[in-house]
């Protein structure tokens, strides 16, 4: 269910010529935080780089700018998995990040220490998307290994459930080794 309160129609180019309307989660409204700290976010990250690559449960995102066409870098959490890296949008289809993968989804992700050519996929469709984070589950808003733990174990069914009611309104992106 969404609350008019927390969501709105919205439409994409694509969405208009289909004729179907998406909604978008409150958090989009507020993505102008982001805009307005992106220089102490991108110094913020190149200090403490070396952490961020080899930090579990964060990925450094490099995707081709669709209008430049030069490399563009985000820090994402993210859930890994044997064969795919699963993360997601906050900000709906706001953020550059996921506007850049749309036009070229082919990416190069940091993780681990390791920097691999990689292909981004963006999951849609809602029952695709809680089958995924069902299976994967992952708490972006907390960096901390303790509280992962806790709510990968004790807290697990409380995390599942709302994390799939998180991502019904957001994409979902899937990033899969090679190109």
């Amino acid at each position: 269910m969404v609350y008019s309160a927390m969501a709105r129609v919205v439409s994409r180019p694509a969405d208009r010529a289909a004729g179907a309307p998406t909604r978008e989660p409150f958090a989009a409204r507020l993505h102008f935080v982001p805009r307005a700290l992106r220089r102490p976010h991108a110094w913020l990250v190149r200090i403490l780089r070396g952490y961020f690559e080899r930090a579990p449960g964060w990925v450094i995102l490099t995707t081709r700018g669709r209008r430049t066409g030069l490399p563009r870098e985000v820090l994402l959490p993210c859930e890994r998995s044997a064969d795919a890296i699963i993360v997601i949008s906050t900000y709906h289809w706001r953020s550059d990040w996921i506007r850049n993968l749309r036009q070229d989804p082919r990416v190069s992700v940091t993780c681990a220490g390791w920097t691999l050519p990689a292909r981004a996929e963006i999951v849609e469709d809602p029952a695709a998307k809680r089958a995924l984070i069902g299976a994967h589950p992952f708490f972006p808003g907390a960096p901390f290994a303790v509280v992962h733990a806790v709510l990968r174990t004790i807290l697990r069914p409380l995390l599942v459930f709302g994390m799939r009611r998180w991502v019904a309104l957001r994409p979902m992106v899937i990033i899969r080794r090679g190109e």
